[in-house]
């Protein structure tokens, strides 16, 4: 069991899980409290209060900043993160909650409160994403660019229906638009050129709410996982997908799997990317893998 000598500093994002973030947060910290810990809350009034207050808690020098957030969260204080070397906790309150999952960190926050006290620490990689004018970008789960990007930009534009609802009638009407990008990868100097339909690069297995799009992910590897779906249209692309939701796509002969320790992802102009479910911008970037660096509170 870690010990814990000062305290356990919690930053909640408020608009996390559609709002559901503050009573995860109170959950949580109550749960710290109930077994003896010091936790001191530091709540935002929006995401980017969040991440003022996530250098004001590491300030403090706390054993564990815990998170009550998502992915983007996550990314978006990763920085001062790694720069101060604290280890971080997840404590729910994402809409996907795919890191936790790659880790097997419970999703309702007093699960993940008792993880802090009773489970170990690991060392896990991070990546970053690289624009050709030299933005650096922090990322922890997938970087994807094609479909599911597409996806995710018009669910973004789309003012009605609200809710989940809104995700499922943009995959709809993208599919029924279905492009295909012809993707050049350089791979640790290796050079790839193929159509598809997709491309996601990851560090973890899991995006979009648990689709293991990158079923063999090593979260400590130091490696890339890259999956490439190849040009199969509307039926073909229906027809895989119950094997892309069980991590079965890879022998599939329109799937073109790779590992690398970077990647430099080419495509089309005006293709995005997203990473972490949240935009970065247009292609080309190059994605790499930093290894162990930051240290996670696991089961």
């Amino acid at each position: 069991m870690p010990e814990i000598r000062r305290h356990v500093a919690v930053l909640v994002n408020p608009v996390a899980g559609r709002g559901a973030g503050e009573a995860q947060g109170l959950a949580a910290v109550a749960r710290l409290r109930e077994r003896g810990v010091e936790a001191r809350d530091y709540e935002g009034t929006d995401a980017a209060d969040t991440v003022r207050l996530a250098a004001k808690a590491i300030e403090a020098e706390p054993d564990v900043l815990a998170v009550v957030g998502g992915e983007g969260t996550l990314a978006s204080v990763l920085l001062p993160v790694l720069e101060s070397g604290v280890a971080l906790a997840l404590l729910g309150g994402g809409t996907g909650n795919d890191l936790a999952r790659a880790h097997g960190i419970p999703a309702d926050p007093v699960g993940a409160a008792d993880v802090i006290l009773d489970g170990r620490r690991r060392r896990v990689d991070t990546g970053t994403i690289t624009a050709d004018d030299g933005t650096v970008r922090h990322f922890l789960t997938i970087v994807c660019a094609g479909f599911d990007s597409r996806v995710a930009e018009r669910t973004n534009r789309m003012t009605w229906p609200r809710g989940a609802a809104r995700y499922v009638v943009a995959k709809y009407l993208e599919a029924i638009g279905l492009r295909t990008f012809d993707y050049v990868l350089l791979t640790d100097g290796d050079r790839l050129e193929r159509p598809g339909h997709l491309v996601a690069v990851g560090l973890t297995p899991y995006y979009g709410g648990g689709t293991p799009i990158c079923p063999d992910a090593d979260p400590a590897d130091g490696l890339l996982d890259v999956t490439l779906v190849g040009p199969t249209g509307r039926r073909g692309l229906v027809t895989l997908d119950p094997l892309i939701q069980k991590g079965q796509h890879l022998s599939h002969p329109l799937v073109t799997s790779a590992r690398a320790a970077s990647v430099r992802l080419e495509a089309p102009a005006g293709l995005v990317a997203y990473a972490d479910g949240e935009r970065v911008g247009p292609l080309p970037l190059t994605v790499a893998a930093h290894r162990e660096r930051l240290t996670l509170c696991v089961p």
